[in-house]
Parts: C-alpha cells; structure tokens; sequence
C-alpha cells in the first residue's frame, strides 16, 4: 500500500509482529545489519534491503519465517530476480526522497565519508576499499551514478567477502553457519579460497551494494554525492542519521513491489 515503506513481518511469530526499516530499530551488530521492534527482530537485512532501493521499490511487506535473511550466493541478484518475478508497480502517491544541500565529512578510525549536494537529482556513490599493502584483497575503487539498471547488472551480482579470520571468527560466534566458500569470498593469505571474482573490483562493489541497503534505512531516497573510504555498517547508520538532520523532504513518484 502507498505510505507502508519497507515493513519486514515475522510470520513465524504470534501476531505476526512488524518490524519497520527504519534506522530508528536498527541495532548494532558485527558484520551485519539488524533491526529489531519490541521482541522481533530481523537480522542481516542489508540484502533485502539493497535489492529493493536499488530497484527503486519503497513500499513492500517482506514475510520471513525466521529472524535471519537468506545469505543465498552472497549476493543481491537472487533478490533481485525475486522482485522482478513478481512484478513492480508505479504508485501515484508521491515518493519521498531528501536532498543534500550542503557538504559533510564524517569520520571515525580511518574510515570516512563525504558528501556533497547532486548533480541535478542523480545519486552518485564512490567506494575506496583499501585493506593496506600486505592485504590479500588488492586496493579498489568503484563509482556509479545509482539507477535500477546499474543497480541490477554492476552492483547486485557483487558478493559478500571476508578475510579467512573473520569467517573463523563469525563461525565461532555461530554467525553464518549456513554458508560456504562458494556463497561467499573467502580470502587467505594467499588469495580467494575456492571460488572466482564475478568482477575485478567484486569486493569494493559490494561494499556499495551494503551502502545502498543502509541508506535504504533512512525510510526515503537520498539524493547526493557520497564518497566512502573503508566504510562499514556501523558509519553507513552514522551518516544516514547526519543526512536525516541536515535534509529536508520533497517528493517524487512512488513505486511498490
């Protein structure tokens, strides 16, 4: 329905409980991002997330029977097929969306961000990942002016991707326990542990893939230019709450899944 923004319903609960993306129930957690109202929660919504703000959908109840998200192949693009199986619907109601009118840097250990006002009413988004010179994964950079085709064809076939000690470590923690090398990039000291790039700069679009999905938690589009350097989940819900104070709303076209 028009005005509903992305609602996840935990069907396997009593009452079938509504948990709102929003960055307001957003709760921190290594490596993911979760939200939780009252006693439900959802877990490693990024994804989902991602894959409908990347398709341009703003209005969509996600039924899940289970507090985490499918990993699927680590990626967007099953999401995204799922989507387009069911077929999207232009609304007329208008869409909300905020524009950036004046520029922002956000910092905090080593990683940044900085905004400045769009050129004409395009999103566009840059991605520096740099792991240093003695890491397995090599230095990347990857820019987009965001669109539902861009989305779809060079930012959601990106997969997730760690450094062996971290998956060591979310295994320990029984995180992502249902995975494999082949759902995931895994690299070890000396390179991606049984699997193959889909992209050169694979783990620097993901990176924007998880950005696209956390400013989808500002329950609107924000339009700007964004450059992120070793960002993360945890700066991508800081920078999301800075550009809800400094932004005002408009409106445009609504579209829902």
């Amino acid at each position: 329905m028009p005005g509903t923004g992305i609602v996840f319903v935990r069907g396997d609960l009593p009452g079938c409980p509504r948990v709102e993306a929003s960055i307001a129930n957003r709760l921190e957690q290594p490596r993911r991002t979760t939200l939780q109202s009252g006693e439900a929660r959802v877990e490693m919504v990024e994804h989902v997330m991602a894959s409908l703000s990347g398709l341009g959908v703003d209005n969509c109840e996600v039924w899940v029977d289970q507090p985490e998200m499918p990993g699927c192949d680590g990626s967007c693009l099953p999401f995204v097929h799922a989507l387009e199986e069911a077929g999207l619907a232009t609304q007329s109601v208008p869409r909300r969306r905020r524009v950036v009118r004046q520029r922002l840097r956000l910092a905090e250990d080593g990683a940044w961000f900085e905004v400045a006002p769009p050129e004409g009413n395009q999103v566009e988004l840059t991605y520096h990942l740099d792991y240093g010179p003695h890491s397995p994964i090599n230095r990347q950079t990857v820019r987009v002016r965001l669109s539902p085709p861009t989305f779809r064809f060079h930012l959601a076939p990106a997969r997730t991707f760690l450094l062996k000690e971290e998956a060591d470590w979310m295994l320990a923690q029984g995180l992502g326990t249902r995975a494999t090398p082949q759902d995931l990039l895994i690299f070890a000291e000396h390179g991606l542990l049984d699997n193959e790039l889909r992209f050169p700069d694979e783990c620097a679009r993901h990176k924007l893939t998880d950005l696209v999905g956390d400013l989808a938690l500002a329950g609107c589009q924000l339009v700007a230019r964004i450059t992120a350097y070793r960002t993360g989940h945890k700066l991508n819900a800081r920078l999301v709450g800075r550009l809800l104070e400094i932004t005002e709303g408009e409106c445009m076209r609504r579209r829902c899944a």
